[in-house]
């Protein structure tokens, strides 16, 4: 219960901000509460349509926990992006059934989220469940509440889209609606609340496997951002298996709790066996039709996929039909689920997709069970289908070259704009800045000059200059890149995050904004590995954490053995670095390499950066060539600007990229008499 209170949220009005603890009045329509609502997925909550289309122009302001030590709640904006259905049809008593809402958020933050059942039917299946919400309290403030109910049948069958849950038992406060249902039995989320009865104990709640009915994309499923509930789903099943992979967390885990509990759900699988196997089909690219999935299950043993309702649709909702199969030897049972995972891996793609790297991942996940499991005739036959597998992806991959042409070369042949900040020595607390606008001729334009100021009022203090410069090198639907030189110990300056009073978006969000360091020249390693990639694949190489734990960055010797091609990431680095994370960049730059990434959002020593890591080294790998890295990253940091969600894991992201052939304006700053 501890791990559902954590995820569960408020929903308000959106408009001024709401008191943390709860208390006080309402205060306001900035203020008005709707109603209550969970994190289903990072970013993602879960609610009542009738909660969250009460908002304006589909926004509202969600209140949450996000630091799991403290009892105060953070705001952050949402959108909703979906209502099942979108409007109360004229003169209808209330919202009809699903009255689901999935809303999007803001910005990105840290927070929980609860286990979702795959199951269809959960809640159903239960008999005794805890709803969890949010209320008025008598003081005037608003408090998490939680009750017991009992599941006494439903309204409507299961093929019927309306069907609704009855409850009994423990009273629904006002409020309530949108709060998850708690099966405690399996350690799950089975529903959402969605109405008390007046004057009575009880109500009603909806199944989270509506979620399935939500409107079918038009186009092809090829990849999960095509599909609402492939991305939703799929980025649940991640959160989970990478909390359960961690070995940075120092808290219990769902896959932990549910591990304690007596008859914990995913039929012969543990729970911790099917959230990693979970976290692993969700890296796959979905089903491309709830009927291809069909074909799969049906061809299993056993197995009346149709026989669930809504049908199932994402490959967790598969895994779960194999749980209802009827008794059978352990062998048996664990060759079911095996079969179904070769099952998904020879799945038809129309549009590819399907990465060496996800496919060998879940074909370990296979083998390892297998060994330990079946006998040795069951496991040849899969080494033969696997061999099958393989050998389709190694001809489908494309043999050509690396990308070359005009976007591979373009920061070659571009001018770009050079921001320079140094620490003045006799004065603490001050900064001189250059502008300046490099040509690809190898020529320095000076643009302004500044001495003395501190951090803070640089972007007031530059906007102009800048301005100027951007003017000079921008070219229509592209902007030219802003070169940031500094001394390692100002690698945190967030230009990138600065707002000119002639656009008022961040400048990253703008323009591409790299790094470079003003205590690293040109040496002869550099130049070599500079000029040794210049269409190399890329790779990139976590060097500074190990299975989520903070390590100490490699010595320059070990760096400079890494492959030429290769792009070392940071993803420790912080908002604010010690000593220790200094000199670990310096031996980076001393190895000789021109591009690195760090991630400069704050760390805890039990971060779980597994999503990091997989984002960072697929976009890498597709950026393929060096010169694409600055538009990639200006790319994401557009999307988070826009709060595109796919791109929330980059938020904070900084690239390293200094190219030892373009150099940088004479220092000629005053020195103190």
């Amino acid at each position: 219960m501890d791990l559902v209170r954590d995820a569960t949220v408020r929903i308000h009005h959106p408009g001024p901000g709401y008191a943390h603890d709860g208390q006080g009045g309402h205060g306001g329509r900035g203020g008005d509460f709707l109603g209550s609502g969970f994190f289903v997925a990072p970013s993602w909550i879960l609610t009542c349509a009738h909660v969250a289309m009460r908002g304006e122009g589909g926004m509202v302001n969600v209140w949450f926990k996000g630091d799991r030590y403290s009892s105060e709640l953070s705001e952050v904006p949402g959108e909703v992006v979906v209502a099942m259905p979108g409007s109360r049809p004229p003169g209808a008593p209330g919202w009809p059934a699903p009255d689901l809402a999935l809303i999007k958020l803001q910005r990105p933050v840290k927070h929980s989220c609860v286990y979702v059942s795959e199951r269809s039917e959960a809640m159903l299946r239960s008999r005794e469940i805890h709803c969890v919400g949010w209320a008025p309290s008598q003081g005037g403030g608003l408090l998490k509440r939680s009750g017991v109910c009992v599941v006494k049948g439903a309204y409507g069958a299961s093929d019927d889209a309306e069907q609704v849950v009855r409850l009994d038992g423990d009273w629904l406060e006002p409020g309530m609606s949108g709060g998850p249902v708690v099966d405690l039995v399996r350690g799950e989320v089975v529903g959402v609340i969605k109405s008390r009865l007046d004057h009575h104990q009880g109500g009603t709640a909806v199944g989270t496997e509506r979620l399935r009915t939500l409107q079918v994309p038009s186009g092809p499923v090829v990849t999960e951002a095509d599909d609402l509930y492939q991305s939703v789903f799929h980025a649940h099943d991640r959160y989970h298996a990478d909390r359960h992979n961690s070995s940075a967390g120092t808290e219990r885990t769902w896959a932990d709790v549910q591990s304690e509990l007596p008859a914990p759900p995913g039929g012969i699988l543990g729970p911790k066996q099917r959230v990693e196997l979970l976290g692993r089909l969700a890296e796959l690219p979905p089903p491309v039709s709830t009927r291809s999935l069909l074909v799969l299950l049906d061809a299993l043993p056993g197995v009346h996929s149709r026989e669930h309702r809504p049908a199932p649709r994402g490959w967790r909702d598969g895994l779960a039909a194999l749980y209802d199969t009827r008794a059978r030897e352990r062998a048996a049972q664990f060759e079911l689920v095996l079969r179904y995972c070769m099952g998904v891996l020879a799945a038809d793609r129309t549009g590819g997709g399907l990465s060496a790297a996800t496919a060998e991942s879940l074909w370990e996940w296979v083998r390892q069970v297998a060994k330990a499991e079946l006998p040795r005739d069951v496991r040849r036959q899969f080494d033969m289908e696997w061999a099958d597998v393989h050998m389709y992806l190694e001809e489908s991959r494309q043999p050509g070259r690396p990308p070359t042409g005009p976007l591979a070369s373009m920061e070659r042949e571009r001018d770009c704009v050079v921001l320079e900040v140094e620490r003045q020595l006799w004065a603490p607390g001050q900064f001189d800045w250059r502008i300046a606008v490099a040509r690809h001729t190898g020529e320095m334009s000076r643009i302004q000059d500044g001495q003395g100021g501190p951090l803070e009022s640089l972007p007031g203090q530059l906007s102009a200059a800048l301005t100027e410069a951007f003017r000079e090198c921008d070219e229509p639907g592209s902007p030219a890149v802003l070169q940031v030189v500094v001394a390692l110990g100002l690698f945190g300056l967030e230009v990138d995050r600065w707002e000119l009073p002639c656009d008022g978006r961040p400048l990253g969000a703008v323009r591409p904004v790299v790094l470079r360091s003003s205590e690293h020249g040109p040496t002869d390693e550099r130049l070599t590995r500079w000029d040794a990639t210049p269409d190399a694949a890329l790779r990139a190489e976590v060097v500074d954490c190990e299975n989520e734990l903070r390590v100490r960055v490699p010595e320059t010797a070990k760096l400079s053995r890494l492959a030429r091609e290769t792009v070392p990431v940071l993803c420790r680095y912080g908002n604010r670095p010690d000593p220790g994370i200094r000199a670990g960049v310096g031996r980076v730059l001393d190895a000789g390499f021109g591009v690195a990434l760090f991630q400069r959002m704050p760390t805890e020593d039990d971060t779980v950066c597994r999503d990091f890591h997989r984002r960072v080294t697929e976009g890498v790998s597709d950026a393929r060539v060096r010169d694409r890295l600055p538009r990639w990253v200006h790319e994401l940091r557009r999307g988070v600007s826009t709060s595109s969600l796919e791109t929330y894991w980059s938020d904070g992201m900084a690239l390293y990229y200094d190219n030892p052939h373009r150099p940088l304006p004479r220092s000629e700053f005053l020195e103190a008499p």
